[in-house]
């Protein structure tokens, strides 16, 4: 299966890639060294050739003769790899180097013209194959003509040995080579992919709500899928808010038969029907309460996609608790409020009005005698409100902020409240805790994160 990593897959073809183009140098350096090392013996030869040719003599017998010996020791040293014959082709005379020792070059019997230089691969001392260059020449000196063929051969393993010794010494350059060539892939795929990251990144500060959309500071070839990216995010907001608009106008359109219902509960209550006219009433404060949470739910869910939520924590907890004394239940109760100068969540501030408003509401239905917020900033926004009330059973306080759920029905609620506050701290990637106090009452505590 394919490696789903571009980056993998682009080191790979280099890799093979380099490899490939250094085999292909490499082996061709070689032919190329082998056929001038060739063509350097081949002259070489041929001067031997044209050496012996002039020490050819013919005595008083009618017998060839060598006039002197090459200068070259290896034609001395028996088997060196480097010799020579010439041979009479009307006597039976063979003039030999010493380095033959007592092996005759096989040379074909084939019809040579005068004075051309002809190339053979014929087999030599000890099977090894032999270089052999031959010319044909008459010798004439007196009344009788002389046909005499004169070969020079070197060993062929002289040159194979060359070829491998040039070999040999030019992989580490190659590997020099392939390192930095390979090296050089790698810098290029890192930069030719390094527009990807800075999408990545700027898709990143877009889902921080940092920016909202990619700028315009990319290579040409990704502008298509930056293009395609900010069109889909308009799409998404211009959505977000029909959404919005949708879920108010259905919200608006709800509360006006809940105000008729509750206005006939009242008509009920005075005509002396208590008992249909407080169900009536409890009907349209639940439909109410889930209008409102659906509606808050609506918000939160758009405004974290298409705004950059910061809120200042004291600001709208004093505003909070200020509204809350003004109330029937919170007008007798002592209040504690403790939160450190300059604390910001990452949280719209409406959103942070909604969420305190609905735990310090709870808290204010169940306390006897003290509400209490304390903020600290160590670990994020850290949010902690107490009451002094009679607690949760522990085995229900899994059961909190969950929808509909109410722990005493003798209080007025729906048991949406918590729920409400649940889902502002989810939206907000946070967290909601429940816990009983030792000295009795409830301690709700919420952690937000402090990015703005």
């Amino acid at each position: 299966m394919m490696p789903r990593s571009l980056r993998f897959r682009l080191l790979a073809a280099a890799v093979v890639s380099v490899a490939m183009a250094l085999l292909i140098a490499g082996v061709s350096l070689v032919l190329i060294f082998e056929h001038h090392v060739e063509q350097r013996i081949g002259m070489e030869l041929e001067t031997y050739l044209d050496q012996l040719t002039a020490s050819v003599a013919v005595t008083d017998q009618g017998r060839i003769a060598f006039r002197q010996e090459l200068a070259d020791p290896r034609f001395a040293k028996p088997l060196s790899g480097l010799y020579w014959q010439i041979q009479d082709e009307a006597r039976p005379t063979l003039l030999r180097s010493r380095s033959l020792w007592d092996t005759v070059i096989d040379l074909p019997a084939d019809e040579l013209t005068l004075g051309t230089i002809h190339r053979h691969l014929l087999p030599g001392p000890g099977g090894k194959t032999l270089l052999v260059r031959e010319r044909r020449f008459i010798f004439q000196p007196a009344r009788e003509a002389h046909h005499i063929r004169i070969a020079v051969a070197l060993d062929e393993q002289l040159l194979v040995d060359a070829r491998n010794a040039f070999a040999r010494d030019m992989l580490p350059y190659l590997a020099v080579i392939a390192v930095v060539l390979l090296v050089a892939a790698w810098i290029q795929v890192r930069i030719g992919l390094a527009p990807l990251d800075a999408v990545r990144h700027g898709v990143a500060e877009i889902r921080s709500r940092t920016i909202r959309r990619l700028g315009r500071a990319y290579p040409d070839e990704v502008m298509p899928l930056i293009d395609e990216m900010n069109a889909l995010l308009d799409g998404q907001e211009q959505a977000i808010e029909r959404a919005r608009a949708w879920t108010a106008d259905l919200a608006h359109g709800l509360k006006t038969p809940l105000m008729v219902l509750t206005a006939d509960a009242q008509r009920l209550r005075e005509q002396g029907v208590v008992s249909i006219a407080d169900d009536l009433d409890q009907l349209a404060e639940t439909m109410r309460r889930r209008v409102d949470r659906e509606l808050i739910r609506a918000r939160v869910r758009s405004g974290v996609q298409t705004q950059r939520p910061c809120a200042e924590v004291g600001g709208v907890v004093e505003r909070v608790v200020r509204t809350l004394k003004r109330s029937p239940s919170g007008t007798g109760l002592g209040w504690s409020i403790t939160v450190p100068e300059k604390a910001e969540a990452a949280i719209l501030p409406e959103d942070l009005t909604e969420l305190l408003g609905s735990i310090l509401e709870n808290a204010v239905k169940w306390a006897k005698d003290t509400v209490s917020v304390t903020v600290t900033t160590q670990a994020g926004i850290v949010i902690t409100v107490t009451d002094d009330g009679a607690g949760v059973p522990g085995d229900q306080l899994d059961y909190l902020g969950l929808r509909g759920v109410r722990m005493d029905e003798q209080k007025q609620g729906s048991g949406l409240g918590l729920a409400i506050a649940r889902d502002i701290v989810e939206a907000y990637h946070g967290e909601l805790s429940f816990a009983n106090r030792p000295e009795g009452g409830l301690a709700v505590v919420v952690r937000l994160p402090t990015v703005c």
